[in-house]
Parts: C-alpha cells; structure tokens; sequence
C-alpha cells in the first residue's frame, strides 16, 4: 500500500566491522532499516529518501521504497508489456487491425533492446513476434497467446527467449532516445525508405497507445511520446495520376477481364464495381443482391443505386476469430449497421443484372464468389488483372506501375467523379471517406477542378460588370 505517512531518522552506528552503519525509516507503521559499510553511502541513501519525500512521493508500506524507485525496480520489459498490450486490444479489434498492432508492436520491439550484438536473424525474429508473441488464440478459458498454447518451433522460440532477456524495461523508455529511434523505425519500410505518411500514423498510434496502456497500468507515470518533438520524413499521400487509368483505359482492361475464360467473365462486373461505383475490393466481395437496387430492364438509361453495409476484407487467419482467411464486417470506418448510398451509371446496372442472369447469386446472395462458394481471393482477381494488362497494354507499360493493381480502378473512379465537377463532399460520401482523405489523396485534381471553377466566377464578374 502507498501512503505518504513517512518519518526518515538519522544514520546511526551499530555494532558491525562490515557494515556499521544503519539507516533506518518508517513507512505506516512499518519500520524498514539498510546496513551500509561506510557513512558517506549512508548519508547519500538517506539523501535520496529525503528528495523522495520533498517531491511529495508516495512510499511503499510493504517494501519500505518510494513509489518511482518501486517502479523501476518491478518494471516489466517493454517485450512483456507490449505482449499485454496485443492480449487486451485482441478481442475488440478488427481481424486487420489485429495484425497492424503486431506490425507495429514487431518494429519497435525490435530497436527497444539493450544491446543488438547477438541478435537472431532479423527476419526470424519479425517472424517469432508477430506471428508467435502478437498473435492470440482461443482457448477454454479464453483468449491467449499463440506462444502460451501451441508449441513454437525451436528457432522461434530461441529469438523469443532472446528478445525476452534484452528488451529494455518500460521504465527505461522515458528518454528522448529511445522513443526517437522507435519514432524512426515506424516510418520506415522493411528496405530502409519511407513508409506512406497514413502508415507511419497508424503505427505511431499503436505506440502511443501502448504507452498509454503503461501509464494507466502504472507502469509510467506520464506517455514519453508526448514530450517527442518529431516529424517523420517527408513522403506524398497524393495518388500519383501517371498510374491511374484514364476512363478509355480502364474500360478496355474491364473489358480484357472479361475476355479470359469463365472466370474473367464472372468477374467482370466486380471490376465494373471497382471502377463505375469506386468501391473497395473488400466491398465488391461481400456484394449481395438485396444491395442492388437496380431499375426496369427496360429503361437503358437509367441509372441505379447500391446500398452498402458490408465488407469482407481479406486477412490471414490467424487474425481472425473463426479462422477463415477473411473477415465479415461493416463498412471501413462506419458504425457496424451503418450504410451507404452509392448511385450507379447504366453501364454497371447492365453489367450487374447481366452477371445475375447468367451467374446467379451464392447461398448468402453474394454475387462474386469462388468456384468453391467462398470469397473472392485477392490473388485469383489480381492474376486476371496482370493478365487483362498484358493484353491491353504495350510491353513497356506492362514494366510501369501504371494500373499496376485493381484497386486502382477506385482511384480511377474517383477521379472521375471529381474531374466530372461532382462536389468534393458527395465524391467523398460515395467513396466512403472523409473530406480530409479526399482532398489529402486527390489534391492534384482538386486544384485544377478549383481553377476552373475560378475561371467561371471570373466570367460571371466580368458579365456583371460588363
């Protein structure tokens, strides 16, 4: 128990040619004393508790000790502490934010150790963290980790027993030292160049909430990352546009989908989904028929609306709960019931109902599924795009990064929608985001869309005044 009921007395002799010196102090009513073999140790020790007790510290009835000293010498190492971290945040997170806090736990674990002369492999060891110590499992009684309940294999379990001897305790991690090189191994990529500014965030935050979680289990007294004056190196969350397709292009690598084979032609209409609606692929996945809401065949112009509510995105599964390599959620940043509204062109209502009448729906009424009925996989849609730009584009691009992923097709979308002159506000609620993302990201076609609305006001004043 801590209380502030301290009395320090005065060093005095006893009868020891080893130690003859004692000082002696009252915590509640429990008496503590330290035998010294000189005055001047003596003397400095009750200094110590002096200062102690001159910044109003609380002390330790049990051990005699003020509360910092209690706390540095029972401090766990950042690696047990940052184990307890993944152990409370698992069951309430999401399957991928699961694995973003073992990444981020996995980097800065790595530079939190007192010495790195005989570290392990590095690759081994990101590997032992994040998938052995980061990574929980359910048991009887409840959630573990993966290290507690399933047999590491030897090499793991020696870089784990490594990390464990040379991780720095939490009440070491107050120096501006330390957090600025944990800030530097978050912003960087496993090759030693800058991560995207959104992944640097998203790491950064796991930190400080870690160290969170260490102040609110006493463990520090305030988050070191606080005082951190610190700025991450320069990077551009802006889309680079030589790689987004123009409208012509994305139709013909639709198109080119299409073309290879029963699954291309089943998969069609998802990249129609990525492109005409600008939904994520996690999004195209988990579409289902009641979200159609398609109008009469007989009306070639008329545009249609899906009403979205779920999302499947793909993950390994070891992060999720049931064990399937996919998660069942709602939308990306939204209330779990939360929907949204997304108006379709003609030409993605004929796809979709075209696709329906051939295809039909899975059990659940899924549109787009694998030949077994499960979800999509990312590497069987991304093995028909690289296919679909081999055929649509010259060998030189084939070499670029332009259209290198489907997801790129949303961008597309986006940019279309923006360039077309639709409200910054409505492109961003269709898209699923933020006004910020949208102007972070899409900036470049903003300002010309900007401009031109300028030269427009300009008129207009000019027709006035004329």
């Amino acid at each position: 128990m801590l209380t502030y009921d301290v009395r320090i007395w005065s060093v005095r002799s006893r009868p020891s040619k080893s130690s003859p010196f004692q000082l002696r102090w009252r915590v509640g009513p429990e008496i503590h004393y330290e035998v010294f073999a000189n005055s001047p140790l003596a003397d400095g020790r009750r200094s110590e508790l002096m200062s102690a007790v001159r910044r109003g510290e609380q002390f330790d009835t049990e051990t005699g000790l003020p509360a910092s000293e209690l706390r540095e010498r029972t401090s766990p190492t950042w690696y047990d502490h940052a184990c307890a971290y993944a152990l409370m945040k698992w069951p309430r997170a999401a399957a991928k934010h699961r694995a973003g806090i073992a990444e981020s736990l996995t980097i800065v674990t790595l530079v939190l150790v007192s010495s790195d002369k005989t570290m392990p492999d590095r690759v081994l060891l990101r590997k032992a963290l994040r998938t052995w110590a980061f990574q929980m499992c359910c048991t009887e009684t409840g959630v573990a980790a993966r290290k507690d309940v399933q047999a590491v294999p030897d090499e793991e379990s020696a870089a784990l027993a490594w990390v464990a001897k040379n991780s720095l305790k939490v009440a070491e991690l107050g120096t501006s030292e330390r957090m600025r090189a944990a800030l530097t191994a978050l912003s960087l990529k496993l090759d030693g160049t800058a991560a995207a500014d959104n992944t640097f965030r998203r790491r950064r935050t796991t930190l400080n909430n870690a160290l969170r979680y260490a102040v609110e289990r006493d463990l520090l007294t305030v988050n070191p990352l606080s005082r951190i004056d610190w700025d991450p190196p320069d990077t551009d969350d802006e889309v680079d546009f030589r790689h987004v397709p123009e409208p012509d292009l994305a139709r013909a690598l639709i198109r080119a989908v299409g073309l290879q084979g029963t699954r291309g032609e089943h998969l069609e209409a998802f990249f129609g989904c990525l492109y005409y609606a600008a939904m994520r692929p996690s999004e195209a996945a988990a579409l289902g028929k009641r979200s159609c809401v398609l109008p009469d065949e007989g009306d070639e112009e008329a545009w249609g609306e899906l009403v979205l509510a779920e999302s499947r995105p793909e993950v390994g599964s070891g992060w999720t709960d049931d064990g399937k390599p996919y998660e069942k959620r709602g939308l990306k940043r939204r209330a779990r019931k939360a929907t949204r509204s997304v108006p379709i062109p003609p030409v993605l209502v004929r796809m979709l109902r075209q696709h329906m009448k051939v295809y039909g729906t899975a059990a659940d009424g899924r549109l787009f599924r694998a030949a077994g009925g499960g979800r999509v996989r990312s590497t069987e849609y991304t093995e028909l795009w690289q296919a679909a730009r081999e055929k649509v584009l010259s060998v030189e691009e084939v070499a670029t990064p332009l259209a290198d992923v489907p997801y790129c097709l949303r961008q597309a979308g986006i940019s279309l929608w923006i360039k077309a002159g639709v409200d910054p506000v409505e492109a961003a609620r269709r898209a699923g985001h933020s006004v910020a993302v949208l102007f972070r990201f899409y900036a470049k076609i903003l300002r010309g869309v900007q401009h031109r609305a300028n030269e427009l006001i300009s008129k207009a004043l000019a027709d006035q005044q004329g």
